[in-house]
């Protein structure tokens, strides 16, 4: 049931606006979804250990009718195995020298461009670090749901949403059980972030990714593409969402 899209090439006007956003951005995320068929063989030829992965619960906040996610907002919590917890309250698309001042001085925001084969998008997002057990109350209904966010997500959060929402209307929307694994493979000089989000009717999707500074970004994108090509992974597949292969899910069950 995941939410797909079948990988074209760049326009040049496309290629142009995706290096006017990298430019103003804090940091580029190269994003590379792979086919369930191809999975165990892609683990195979990167030499990915699943025992030296962290695990995570993923946790989103919507309405039934993601009503946020038609805005581009997403609000999601975090809980880690061995650190903290986060919450995110994220908005995309953005244009990087369009946000206010302020905001975009904040330590807490990052504004970022994910690109995969055949798109791109900038975002940002404010953040904050907390206890895992904070999101456990909230999600176990023993705390409202602003508690988890900062003054300053809950301002971003008001600026952006439609109007009436708060932050205590949405629903939950998760778990996400959700394997990650940091590493670093042979023969190649950057570190790369496999992701297996395991879905309630038992679909995957394996994400491979690694990130870099802007001024990298060219460069880190033809050298991830040729190290994985040599490995047998396939690069034409088509790309598939992890937040919204999971919002879909979760809201038919609210609907239901």
């Amino acid at each position: 049931m995941a939410v797909k899209t079948a990988p074209k090439p760049l326009l040049d006007d496309e290629l142009e606006q995706m290096f006017a956003l990298i430019k103003d951005a804090d940091s580029v995320e190269l994003k590379l979804t792979v086919a369930e068929s191809e999975q165990r063989s892609t683990v195979a030829a990167l030499g990915m250990d699943p025992l030296d992965a962290q695990i995570r619960q993923v946790f989103f906040f919507d309405t039934p009718e993601l009503a946020l996610n038609d805005r581009g907002l997403v609000v999601r919590a975090r809980r880690v195995q061995g650190k903290s917890a986060d919450t995110v309250i994220k908005l995309r698309p953005v244009v990087p020298s369009e946000l206010p001042a302020g905001l975009r001085g904040s330590p807490d925001l990052v504004v970022e461009v994910d690109a995969m084969p055949g798109g791109y998008v900038c975002s940002a997002s404010v953040k904050r670090s907390l206890d895992n057990g904070d999101v456990l109350k909230v999600t176990g209904g023993k705390r409202p749901l602003r508690k988890l966010f900062s003054k300053e997500q809950r301002e971003f959060f008001a600026e952006h949403a439609p109007d009436g929402l708060q932050l205590d209307d949405l629903s939950l929307l998760g778990p996400i059980f959700v394997l990650k694994l940091k590493f670093k493979p042979a023969d190649f000089d950057r570190r790369l972030v496999a992701e297996l989000w395991n879905y309630p009717d038992n679909s995957r999707i394996l994400e491979l990714s690694t990130k870099c500074v802007p001024a990298e970004a060219f460069a880190a994108a033809l050298e991830s593409k040729a190290f994985l090509r040599d490995r047998g992974v396939d690069l034409s597949g088509e790309q598939q969402t992890k937040t919204k292969t999971a919002l879909d899910y979760f809201s038919k069950g609210l609907a239901a």
